[in-house]
């Protein structure tokens, strides 16, 4: 008896670990969506802000707004965009119905191409709906307005990162991303990312 209900409890606790892992798996995969700097702003301060999921008046205030300001910054970013300029700099603007603004003048580069497209407001939405997962599965921010039993939020733990996945992934296959705005890599880092996977290919073909 002794020996069979260890394997259950080691079994038992091997998936568990297993689960967890996938739920951060799942979760990790889904924060790539969001601008770095707000994911970061966002686990920093809600600890301090929600005083770790016991909020008083003030708390929820003062979450509340977190929560409006990085639920902006995450629809704001994907209207923006990045590009090389004639100076070899990095220009950083908002996609407008012309093109992108401020637009200085570029003589190696077509501005018009970054005009705002129907797949940016889809963007916009599915960041929110994804940084709405992380507010949910935050423990401070939910025990702060609405606290949870621990099997619902086991629950949400496994279920809503999949889900949410899974639509965001055929959503992107349907409108790609091409935007590399405010907060995400600039055009220059995936330039030169791609230059060096080339380079690494040709002396590749060399050597052989």
């Amino acid at each position: 008896m002794g020996a069979c209900s260890f394997c259950c409890c080691k079994s038992k606790s091997s998936s568990q670990k297993s689960i967890k892992e996938q739920t951060l798996s799942s979760l990790g995969n889904l924060v790539r969506l969001l601008p770095t700097g707000t994911v970061f702003t966002y686990q920093f301060l809600s600890p301090l802000l929600s005083n770790y999921g016991h909020c008083k008046t003030v708390n929820k205030y003062m979450t509340g707004i977190l929560l409006g300001m990085c639920g902006l910054s995450c629809f704001f970013s994907t209207f923006t965009d990045s590009y090389v300029g004639d100076d070899k700099k990095t220009h950083y603007g908002i996609a407008t119905k012309k093109g992108i603004w401020p637009s200085p003048e570029s003589k190696n580069v077509d501005l018009s191409t970054y005009r705002l497209r129907l797949a940016d407001f889809v963007h916009a939405f599915f960041a929110v709906m994804v940084f709405a997962v992380v507010v949910v599965l935050d423990q401070n921010t939910v025990g702060c307005f609405y606290p949870i039993s621990d099997s619902t939020e086991k629950t949400l733990l496994k279920v809503l990162p999949t889900i949410v996945g899974g639509w965001s992934s055929v959503v992107f296959m349907i409108f790609p991303n091409k935007r590399h705005g405010i907060g995400y890599p600039s055009s220059s880092s995936t330039t030169s990312s791609k230059d060096s996977k080339s380079g690494g290919s040709d002396v590749a073909l060399t050597k052989t």
